[in-house]
């Protein structure tokens, strides 16, 4: 696997590009209990021009709580299937802004939010990246493996894809 560090421009087309792709995420914040994380499932709204990802959530979520206490946060994102996985970790900001709950809603909001766009408890989440790191297999799942498979049985080192950090 080759290495290929990515910054600005670079890094936030990168990530989202993946992120556009992959779509859900296991959000990790931290719990009340020291080195214990809380991870659920999130399904981006957005990944802006400046990398930073959009969520709409619940006041009464257990990661809305742990947010209040602690403000780090990470999103980590796999593509089982291509090989394709993606660590962001970053600051989140939590604000009840109305313009980017309408523009966010949808069909499927519906079933979380049960008062509609008015729902007291929606909140929107952005994730600010400070840092990140990608694996990015250059051809699906059978190729790679056949890749691995010759280079263990010819010795030889073939490129079976890139991974490298993501310099926002």
């Amino acid at each position: 696997m080759s290495t290929e560090n990515l910054n600005h421009r670079e890094a936030i087309d990168k990530l989202k590009t993946m992120v556009d792709k992959i779509d859900i995420g296991m959000m990790c914040t931290n719990t009340s209990k020291v080195g214990n994380l809380h991870a659920v499932p999130m399904s981006r709204q957005e990944v802006d021009d400046e990398g930073n990802l959009w969520f709409l959530f619940s006041s009464e979520s257990e990661t809305y709580k742990n947010l209040l206490v602690s403000n780090q946060i990470s999103v980590l994102y796999a593509d089982i299937s291509n090989y394709n996985f993606l660590s962001i970790n970053g600051v989140a900001e939590v604000t009840k802004d109305q313009v980017r709950i309408e523009k966010y809603w949808n069909k499927m909001m519906e079933g979380w939010f049960e008062k509609g766009k008015e729902d007291p408890v929606i909140r929107i989440l952005k994730v600010i990246p400070s840092e990140g790191h990608y694996w990015d297999n250059k051809s699906n799942k059978l190729v790679t493996f056949l890749k691995v498979a010759a280079s263990a049985v010819s010795g030889q080192k073939l490129d079976i894809g890139r991974e490298g950090d993501l310099n926002i």
